[in-house]
């Protein structure tokens, strides 16, 4: 029997990209202000600097990735020196804007009447300070009390221990194919795929079920339930 329901953050519940962006132009704008150098460097100049140091430290803690990000972003224009200072502008843009996707909390009220609802992210969304606050019954974070990143099997451990129940009786939900719903069933749980974007489904992906909304899903685990 299904009794909790697990949802991964950004992207899944949390609409990231416009926070994100917002964060980087706050930055662009101070470092065009420090210096005339910083004309030059373009917006995607700096949202590059993400994917360029990411490779090298995917198992570390988003925030330190995003400071390496920050941190080649400002060697472009030789302030180094401001890193501190511009984290800083660039997690209050993003915590200050960072919200549910409009179809995350309707969903959530409906299957809390049903479900035990809990929270489990690679990122550094914090549900309170997303508009998610007092949502779930439990939350798991990577690279807290040693819980390493999904995929790994010990993070789904981690979510497994926090419910209390068996991997049978859990379902995840998640936008990333293989962090989220492979890595789910590898470790005995239902992986639901959130598919906003309609993208082909990568090959041996067998998602137990594909969603478009977060609408669709009380409707896709009720079926479980009385199938």
């Amino acid at each position: 029997m299904l009794t909790t329901v697990v949802f991964d953050a950004d992207e899944t519940l949390i609409d990231l990209r416009p926070a994100v962006d917002a964060g980087l132009r706050v930055v662009l704008a101070e470092m065009r202000r420090l210096t005339p150098a910083a004309d030059e460097v373009s917006f995607a100049d700096i949202a590059g600097d993400w994917d360029a140091v990411y490779a090298d430290l995917v198992d570390e803690p988003v925030m330190r990735i995003r400071r390496a990000a920050l941190a080649r972003s400002l060697a472009r224009v030789g302030l180094t020196d401001e890193l501190d200072r511009m984290a800083e502008l660039f997690f209050a843009r993003r915590f200050a804007l960072s919200r549910p996707f409009d179809d995350a909390l309707p969903m959530l009220g409906t299957l809390r009447r049903s479900y035990v609802l809990g929270f489990a992210t690679n990122g550094n969304s914090r549900a309170d300070r997303c508009g998610l606050a007092a949502e779930f019954s439990f939350e798991v974070y990577a690279h807290v009390r040693g819980v390493p990143k999904k995929p790994s099997p010990a993070f789904f451990a981690a979510v497994l221990a926090e419910a209390g129940v068996a991997p049978s009786s859990v379902v995840h939900v998640g936008d990333s194919p293989d962090k989220d719903v492979q890595a789910a069933q590898e470790a005995g749980l239902r992986g639901v795929w959130l598919n906003r974007d309609g993208l082909p489904r990568p090959p041996g992906l067998r998602p137990d079920a594909e969603v478009r909304s977060l609408a669709e899903l009380p409707s896709v685990l009720e079926r479980w339930q009385y199938s």
